[in-house]
């Protein structure tokens, strides 16, 4: 519910949200409309509620009704999105929910353009706490099938669905080279350690300082790395090397403390920036296992399942 608060609130300034404006009150002005989520079954487990609503929570929703978008009560309606966002969002990799949502709204283009608005809003912004590109790749996707966008409407979901296809959970993480401040480089595929941790940072940032400090607060990493089963790699992406090289007595100096020459990784989308700071944690083989947190307990929990 915290999550959700938070995403409400930056919601809040950024879209019309189709409440009934002051101005108005006093004449005859229709309610906006809202939706009514499916409830799951009282008798069912919690476990099984969740996965009742995986399915069935958009059962009351007339995905042909395109009049109701002109009536609807935006920021309720993303309100009701993100919650399901989180219902579903215990299988973080599975996008099959949102696959079969998105053919269910591809009935019509204001239909199509509407979801993928909420889409944008709870899955892609990059302040969003509930981003997660494998459930926004079904909606691009949707968007580059459906018949009624010309090839300039395209190119933006093009982009978009690009950038979300790299550096997939299960998938090999894209290479790269970095520059240290002696001058001397290396390639994220030439670490060698059980787990790395990629940190894309930059100095200054209040979320960055964080996160470094959760992790250098964890025991449990901490230990990984003094037995060089984890090796962290705090990558700087951006061109200004004198504010880089000024904050580099922050960095642990048992932590590999880097930047990327050229903006390489910038150049050719190898990596999403539109977030920063993010977390990626990939194991021995460089294949993904977390993408894109600021989440340092899943981290954690993650590196604990596998034992």
């Amino acid at each position: 519910m915290q999550r959700l608060l938070i995403l409400t609130l930056a919601v809040l300034c950024a879209v019309s949200c189709g409440r009934r404006n002051p101005s108005t009150q006093g004449q005859d002005v229709a309610l906006p409309k809202v939706f009514l989520p499916a409830l799951a079954p009282a008798e069912l487990s919690p476990e099984e509620q969740r996965d009742y609503l995986r399915w069935h929570y958009w059962d009351r929703f007339d995905f042909a009704d395109t009049l109701f978008l002109a009536q609807a009560d935006t920021l309720r309606m993303l309100e009701d999105y993100a919650r399901y966002i989180a219902v579903i969002s215990d299988r973080p990799t599975d996008p099959a929910p949102m696959d079969t949502l998105m053919r269910r709204a591809s009935a019509s283009r204001p239909m199509l353009d509407y979801f993928a608005m909420l889409a944008d809003k709870v899955l892609h912004d990059p302040n969003s706490p509930l981003r997660n590109d494998e459930f926004y790749i079904p909606v691009l996707q949707a968007q580059l099938a459906a018949p009624w966008y010309d090839e300039y409407e395209r190119i933006a979901p093009e982009y978009d669905l690009h950038v979300a296809m790299q550096n997939r959970v299960g998938h090999a993480a894209n290479d790269f080279r970095y520059t240290l401040a002696s001058g001397a480089t290396g390639t994220l595929y030439g670490l060698r350690a059980e787990y790395v941790l990629l940190f894309i940072n930059n100095p200054g940032c209040p979320l960055c300082r964080e996160i470094r400090e959760a992790i250098t607060a964890s025991p449990m990493l901490n230990e990984m790395i003094e037995r060089g089963r984890l090796k962290v790699l705090a990558l700087y992406p951006d061109e200004d090397l004198t504010e880089w090289r000024a904050y580099h007595d922050q960095i642990p100096p048992t932590w590999i403390n880097a930047y990327d020459a050229g903006c390489v990784i910038r150049e050719r989308n190898l990596y999403n920036l539109a977030a920063i700071p993010s977390l990626y944690l990939l194991d021995s083989g460089k294949v993904v296992l977390v993408k894109d947190s600021v989440d340092v307990p899943m981290i954690e929990e993650v590196i604990d399942r596998r034992g």
